[in-house]
């Protein structure tokens, strides 16, 4: 997500902050640096323009180019900057009515993620404490219902289903009477799309908003489409009563383009931000934090709520204590793997750790995750609480189980140990103790190529 426009960024600033004093010349052509970068991000011209003018304005006055540290006035002043475009503040929050069930209709073009994304917000609202219930109303494409059907299912959602005898809004009416009568207290519309807008489609989607009076119109913009994503944005706006926007596939849009315009070409607030193909990658939008990541300065909040959520807390105190007591075993190592693993990829993990925007997908071994866990695996319940106990003969049995190398074996025994050596004196110098070497420098254990 935004590495291109990310990598341009920081070189620019790299090369700003480097210098003691900045002229007002130097500070121009670092301007129209971010002026490309960010048109070569598909960002839209007339946001391009806006931005820009803004960050001129300020950067050029006299308090930033006397002070001691202009480079990084000016880095502070893009970064308002840009949450100011994005919508600065508290997030926008989704609307509910005072009656439940409040109903939330999902628009969009066909192929933007409308039913995946039906599910995700699904499953989001279920983690909040709602009861959602998800209706699907699109008729014309096949298999449209049975791919709602069996996406929910794996979120352990409840789905309305019908064979697709009825209109739209029919089922829709069908479906909130049923809702309301089984204690839903919210109703999700995922509505028909087509590859291009059409008189009927928009017809169809004004009966719908008209027979279900919704709290919320959300469009599903794929952030992948660029600019064409941020039209059809408006053009549904001009027909609906449209209140906010769900950005999907920002796991596979380099650019970032239609993030960076979609607020300030509609107006409309973007609210989710759908971050990977897993039902569970789906986060609250946060313009601080999205800027963060622009700018190579991590998202360590949304880090924090990811590991609350993959991590039980009882659990953690437990290992906690084995920490304190030298007893992490590899069984405990394999369960924290696996908890990284319910995470997300790990280069987005990685990626929101402060100055690691660097790494990209291929300085890591994504699959390196898997093939610990299978060793893991592969040793009996003694072996994992005491590797000391493993000879040739069972790393033989391992590797053979695990479909790995005994030198994979010998690899993973010498990186726990050192991490182990590690854990004693981070403990030790939390306790006042002596300041130990800490063993495993450099890349990330297991994990880097």
């Amino acid at each position: 997500m935004f590495d291109n426009l990310s990598d341009r960024l920081q070189g620019i600033f790299k090369k700003l902050s480097g210098q003691g004093r900045i002229s007002e010349t130097a500070l121009n052509e670092s301007l129209r640096e971010v002026r490309l970068a960010l048109l070569e991000a598909d960002v839209h011209v007339s946001v391009v323009k806006q931005l820009l003018a803004n960050v001129r304005e300020k950067s050029l006055g006299e308090e930033v180019l006397r002070s001691l540290s202009p480079g990084q006035q000016v880095i502070k002043i893009v970064s308002e900057e840009l949450e100011q475009l994005l919508g600065s503040g508290e997030p926008a929050k989704l609307s509910f009515a005072s009656k439940p069930p409040s109903v939330i209709m999902l628009v969009g073009l066909q192929g933007s993620g409308k039913t995946t994304t039906a599910a995700k917000l699904g499953m989001w609202l279920k983690k909040a404490g709602h009861y959602p219930y998800l209706v699907p109303v699109d008729i014309y494409r096949p298999a449209a219902i049975e791919q709602l059907v069996r996406i929910s299912g794996q979120a352990g959602l409840k789905v309305h289903d019908h064979d697709g005898s009825k209109q739209p809004l029919e089922i829709a009416k069908e479906a909130v009477l049923h809702a309301r009568r089984s204690g839903f207290d919210t109703v999700i519309v995922d509505t028909a799309g087509r590859l291009h807008i059409d008189d009927a489609l928009m017809e169809e989607l004004r009966g719908l908003e008209a027979g279900l009076e919704p709290s919320e119109i959300l469009f599903i913009a794929d952030s992948m489409t660029g600019q064409d994503a941020v039209r059809s944005a408006g053009d549904f706006k001009q027909t609906l009563g449209v209140s906010g926007v769900i950005l999907t596939k920002l796991d596979g849009d380099a650019r970032g383009g239609a993030a960076l315009s979609i607020r300030h070409v509609t107006g409309v607030p973007i609210k989710f931000l759908g971050t990977g193909e897993r039902v569970e990658e789906f986060e609250a939008f946060h313009a601080d934090r999205l800027v963060g990541r622009i700018l190579g300065m991590g998202d360590v909040l949304t880090l924090i709520e990811k590991a609350e959520e993959a991590i039980d807390v009882k659990e953690a105190k437990q290992l906690e204590k084995k920490i304190r007591k030298n007893e992490f075993t590899l069984e405990d190592f394999r369960d924290q793997l696996k908890n990284l693993r319910r995470m997300g990829p790990l280069s987005g993990i990685v990626q929101m750790l402060p100055g690691m925007s660097h790494v990209k997908e291929s300085d890591l071994d994504t699959r390196a995750v898997l093939r610990v866990i299978a060793v893991i695996d592969s040793m009996t319940p003694k072996e994992r609480r005491l590797p000391q106990v493993l000879n040739a003969k069972r790393k033989r049995r391992i590797a053979k189980g695990s479909g790995q190398s005994v030198q994979e074996i010998n690899r993973l025994l010498k990186q726990f140990s050192q991490m182990k050596r590690m854990m004693k004196s981070v403990q030790a110098m939390g306790k006042g103790g002596k300041r130990g070497k800490m063993a495993g420098k450099g890349k990330l254990p297991f994990f880097g190529r």
